[in-house]
């Protein structure tokens, strides 16, 4: 992709939700390697599917020859950008320091740190914790007008209920970031997710009103569901990338699952596919929604891009193996945890395991032992994928597998876990 036409690119994929100066900043893109800075605030020990925009966005720029600053914030994630359900929870300074490590190494293998345009890693720490007060509020201070820190949304939504000083004044640590970046490195454009509008044009205001200099900004758009609601929260909490706070197959499963009105939308922003490939995966979703040939594109291609190729065949065999297409054998105990974990699960003792009656009552997939005796004389009652007859079998140590796991399932698509402890 050549430095000319990456924003109009990043139009065409949604990616462009504002922008400082847009035909400035298409100038400039064009005229050669552009550096540019993101940051992620190291507010939890991982990041999410809404910082996911933003590595893809800068590994975007990055192939189309500009020059990433990636900055994790040990500064400004001890203090967390102001939200508007209330006042954010300090973490410890050895938690922020433990979290930046975790985040850098998620972010470092979405980026090439060699050749031309390499990326740098910054932490905004090294050039804030020697700050004194007197100097931040006279080299920063200086340059924000009281009202127009007042007109921020977030910050009129916060008035009533009340704001601390502290995160009150997190756009001008946001945006110091911004001039020193401009100041050692030359950086000349931030961007970010659109939530962050307010911070990204305090950085380009102070790099004019302290330098003189011309830098540019635009934000990337809020991913929402079609009830406009937040996209990355699922039932067990945010969309991780770490795999142990959510495993490659709750992730994999979380995209193929997403509504036929998002995934066109969704493929533009999350994958690297072209034009073309998009453009007939849109269709095939148009006019055959069943087969959810987007879907499956979309997993597959973002839960490579995050945890790698092995562990997306890892999920994909997990799931055929569940619902009657694989071998379930084969399946690790992580796998199956997390695969059992996702469709519902129960304990039981491995002393006394029930009957299979008890268990298709036990796992919620009938609602009586009456039901359950009539789903398994019609058929519709399978163990391990195995179909079970015999309502009053028991199973025993021999049928579980990975030494722990029963997989129930009540005919084609309901299925159910059971885990002997």
């Amino acid at each position: 992709m050549s430095t000319d036409n990456i924003l109009d690119e990043l139009e065409w994929r949604g990616l462009i939700a504002h922008s400082t100066d847009l035909d400035a900043l298409r100038a400039l893109l064009g005229e050669g390697s552009v550096k540019f800075y993101v940051g992620f605030d190291p507010t939890a020990p991982s990041l999410h599917m809404g910082n996911l925009v933003q590595i893809l966005t800068a590994r975007r720029l990055q192939q189309a020859g500009h020059t990433p600053y990636a900055l994790v914030g040990g500064a400004t994630g001890m203090i967390g950008d102001p939200k508007e359900s209330g006042e954010r929870i300090l973490n410890s300074p050895d938690t922020v320091k433990q979290w930046v490590d975790r985040v850098r190494g998620q972010i470092e293998p979405f980026l090439d740190f060699e050749g031309p345009n390499a990326a740098t890693m910054v932490n905004n720490y090294d050039w804030t914790a020697s700050l004194s007060t007197i100097d931040f509020l006279r080299d920063i201070g200086k340059h924000f007008p009281v009202n127009r820190m007042l007109a921020r949304d977030v910050v009129k939504s916060r008035l009533e209920a009340g704001i601390s000083y502290t995160e009150f004044s997190y756009v001008l640590l946001q945006s110091m970031d911004f001039l020193n970046l401009y100041r050692d490195h030359g950086v000349v454009l931030q961007f970010g997710g659109s939530d962050q509008w307010g911070n990204l044009t305090g950085g380009v205001e102070l790099v004019r009103r302290a330098e003189g200099g011309r830098a540019h900004a635009f934000a990337t758009p809020l991913v929402t569901k079609t009830d406009g609601t937040k996209y990355g929260k699922t039932e067990g909490g945010a969309l991780w990338l770490d795999p142990q706070m959510m495993s490659p197959y709750a992730f994999h499963q979380f995209w193929l699952n997403v509504e036929d009105e998002k995934v066109e939308e969704l493929l533009k922003i999350f994958t690297f596919l072209s034009r073309e490939e998009i453009d007939d995966l849109a269709e095939k979703t148009r006019e055959q929604p069943f087969l959810r040939a987007g879907q499956r594109a979309l997993a597959d291609h973002v839960t490579t891009l995050v945890h790698g190729a092995d562990e997306t065949e890892a999920a994909k065999s997990a799931a055929a193996a569940l619902f009657g297409g694989g071998e379930l054998g084969g399946l690790s105990a992580a796998t199956l945890s997390s695969a059992l974990g996702e469709a519902g699960a129960v304990e039981v003792a491995r002393d006394s395991i029930p009957d299979l009656v008890e268990l298709l009552v036990l796992t919620g997939l009938v609602k009586s032992k009456g039901e359950a005796r009539r789903t398994i004389a019609e058929g519709g009652a399978y163990l391990n994928n195995a179909r079970v007859e015999d309502p009053e079998w028991v199973p025993g140590d021999q049928d579980l597998l990975a030494g722990t796991w029963l997989v129930l399932r009540r005919g084609k698509k309901k299925i159910a876990g059971v885990r002997a402890v």
